[in-house]
Parts: C-alpha cells; sequence; structure tokens
C-alpha cells in the first residue's frame, strides 16, 4: 500500500498506508489526519480537504479539472501547489507523497 505522508501545519507528520484508489482525503478521514475536515465528503463541492503539495509531487500528479480550480478560489492562502486532496487519487505511483495542511480550512 502507497504510504502517504500529511504535515500538520504545526509541524506534526502523519506517515500513513492509503489503499490504492482511494483519496488522498479518503485516506486522512479513515486514519483520523487532523487538518482535512471533507465537509463535502469529495464530492469537490468545498475546500475543506485543501493541502499544499510538497514541490517534488506537484508534476507526478494529474492535472487539475476546472471544478477543483474554482473551488480552490474559496481555499485558504491557495498557493500554486494548492490542491483538493479529494481530487487526488491514490495510485502506487504516489507512494511517498507528501502533503501539508493550511493553517485552517474554511
Amino acid at each position: 500500500m502507497p504510504k502517504i505522508t500529511y504535515i500538520e501545519h504545526s509541524g506534526v507528520e502523519h506517515v500513513v498506508d492509503v489503499a490504492e484508489g482511494l483519496s488522498v482525503m479518503e485516506g486522512a478521514v479513515k486514519n483520523s489526519i487532523p487538518g482535512i475536515d471533507a465537509d463535502c465528503g469529495g464530492a469537490c463541492a468545498c475546500s475543506t480537504c485543501h493541502v499544499y503539495v510538497d514541490p517534488a509531487w506537484i508534476g507526478k500528479l494529474p492535472k487539475k479539472e476546472p471544478i477543483e480550480e474554482d473551488m480552490l478560489d474559496f481555499a485558504y492562502q491557495p498557493q500554486d501547489n494548492s490542491r483538493l486532496t479529494c481530487q487526488i487519487k491514490v495510485t502506487a505511483a504516489l507512494d511517498g507523497l507528501v502533503v501539508r495542511m493550511p493553517e485552517k480550512q474554511i
């Protein structure tokens, strides 16, 4: 199973195994990772699963769809490396992915 590292805004790291086919958001929720609220349950209808993707991983992720771009407009302090974790499906190629949570989710 791929390992995903979730880093809280405070710097606390959580390295967890996430089954292929789940989203990075589902991996956080199933492992009780603080900082990923996932209010819409993965429907890409909010921005409460917003993260900053480690720069080494940006080019390895699928491109953002227009709906994700729109939802990121509502995220707290979006940056060029911002993504919604509900839109990133876990594959073997993402083993080692590192994401950082913003200070808060809105």
